[in-house]
C-alpha cells in the first residue's frame, strides 16, 4: 500500500483499531499507525495533511 490507497488503508486501520473513533484521531498518531500497517510500503515524508484527511474521511465512512 501507498499513501494514495486511502480506502485500503482505512479498511486496515478499522480492522486493527476497531474501538478507535477516527473523528478523534490526531494526524501524528494517524501517520504513525499507517506507517506501522503490514503491507504499507511508502515513505513517511511523502505524507501530508491532505492525504491524512482523505484517509481519515475514508475511515469514518468505513465505520458507518
Amino acid at each position: 500500500m501507498k499513501w494514495t490507497d486511502s480506502l485500503d488503508i482505512a479498511i486496515e486501520l478499522d480492522e486493527k483499531y476497531p474501538d478507535i473513533d477516527p473523528l478523534h484521531v490526531n494526524f501524528v498518531d494517524l501517520c504513525n499507525w499507517v506507517c506501522e500497517l503490514e503491507g504499507f510500503e511508502d515513505k513517511p515524508e511523502h505524507c501530508g495533511e491532505r492525504i491524512l484527511e482523505a484517509i481519515q474521511m475514508a475511515w469514518i465512512e468505513e465505520k458507518s
